[in-house]
């Protein structure tokens, strides 16, 4: 079967979730089927990223779109002229004319089996109208993030450009989510949500994996520290939202019952927010060669997200390399986990404390749910989910070309080809 994989931003280092979940379904599929991935990213040409590329996905297509946005004031000039346009910034942003003639070109040109459109971003530069069976790769539902964003968001200012940008998404997601052959969603929970758009026959659900030979290595293990800990990309909102909502709400009663405790914020590009909680009890790392380590010395890892949408992998690397989890339930949403066993989900700050707390004192509760997880993550290494992934785009690709059709319905929606 002949693949082409099209994602914005650089894939590598592999550090976020989304480029986690992608680098390891596209090791899979290139293992059995050719796969050409289309990368493209701001800035100009990185060649040193690009020879990487090559290694791992062999006669790759690499497009520098010359954009360059190295300070905020120029994000914020950017965000101001795109205002008019149908389409949210969070996608219109990645619109380049460049991109889109080297994708049109490569669709028509190589004519694969199936085009895969690594979620929203992706599609903003794809054509209209495509000559072969298209997927969609939904990563999370966007415009629900947007929503979320919009209920928690404290600045009257910010609140209202979230909940513009929300209504923007949803407009543009709807038409998106129609526009494809088949979506692929990462949960039953993201499913269900876009069934109100398209026909649910037309979406598949593919179940977060995780590298059990990177975070199972050595199995699971105790921490009688008192270090809690906190990974993820810390330049993402989500996540900056969490700490900053868990060291506010949270991490105070914790250490009313144990001065001694450490709260350790593991992940790379530290927002100055995120910054700013570094304290005797609270610790900052920046990007880290590896995860594992921090995961393993943890006596609990906490996932305090209020916004999100998808699902979690750290969740599931967390469990793989034997920690012990407190989550909330958006946290954990769309995930199968076992609350109570291999998982302990919380949402209110009292007991979210209380479920650290009872985790760090008590050592024979904190190794039982460790090796609870443990046991469950073995189930998700991405060999046993790739396979499922693979079917659904075998299933497409033997399916007639219905862009002819779906574009009709891009037509009538409110977005409109990208400006640029």
């Amino acid at each position: 079967m002949r693949i082409l994989w099209a994602k914005s931003n650089k894939i590598l280092p592999v550090s976020s979730g989304g480029d986690i979940r992608s680098f390891h379904l596209l090791r899979q599929l290139a293992a059995s089927d050719q796969v050409t991935f289309f990368s493209y990213y701001d800035g100009d040409a990185d060649r040193q990223y690009e020879t990487n590329l090559e290694k791992q996905f062999p006669g790759c297509i690499c497009v520098g779109t010359g954009k360059k946005f190295d300070w905020k004031v120029a994000r914020g000039m950017d965000y101001v002229r795109r205002l008019p346009q149908p389409a949210p910034y969070a996608v219109s942003r990645f619109a380049s004319t460049k991109v889109r003639d080297r994708l049109r070109r490569a669709i028509y040109e190589m004519r694969p089996d199936v085009v895969v459109c690594d979620f929203l971003d992706a599609a903003v530069n794809f054509p209209t109208r495509l000559p072969v069976p298209s997927v969609l790769f939904q990563h999370n539902v966007e415009s629900e993030i947007w929503r979320r964003y919009a209920e928690t968001e404290s600045s009257l200012l910010r609140r209202r450009i979230c909940r513009r940008e929300y209504n923007k998404m949803l407009r543009y997601e709807k038409a998106m989510v129609a526009r494809f052959d088949r979506v692929i969603a990462v949960s039953e929970h993201d499913r269900s949500l876009m069934s109100r758009w398209v026909d649910v026959s037309r979406i598949d659900v593919v179940a977060t994996g995780v590298d059990l030979s990177q975070f199972r290595s050595a199995g699971p293990c105790d921490s009688n520290s008192r270090l809690v800990v906190f990974v993820g990309a810390m330049d993402w909102e989500p996540n900056i939202d969490a700490v900053e909502y868990f060291c506010a709400a949270v991490w105070p009663q914790v250490t009313a019952k144990y001065p001694e405790a450490r709260f350790r914020i593991v992940g790379r590009s530290p927002d100055p927010r995120v910054r700013r909680l570094q304290s005797a009890t609270v610790e900052v790392t920046g990007s880290v060669a590896s995860v594992v380590s921090h995961l393993r010395e943890a006596a609990v890892v906490v996932v305090p997200l209020r916004i999100g949408g998808g699902t979690r992998l750290k969740i599931y690397e967390a469990m793989a390399a034997g920690s012990a989890v407190v989550s909330t339930g958006i946290g954990a949403e769309g995930l199968s986990v076992n609350p109570g066993k291999d998982i302990w989900i919380a949402d209110e700050p009292r007991q979210i404390a209380q479920a650290v707390t009872r985790l760090l004192g008590d050592g024979e509760l904190r190794r039982s749910f460790r090796f609870a997880a443990a046991e469950h993550a073995a189930r998700f290494d991405w060999s046993t989910v790739a396979p499922t992934f693979r079917k659904i785009l075998s299933k497409t690709a033997r399916s007639a070309p219905a862009a002819n059709a779906t574009a009709e319905l891009v037509s009538a929606a409110t977005v409109s080809e990208p400006r640029v």
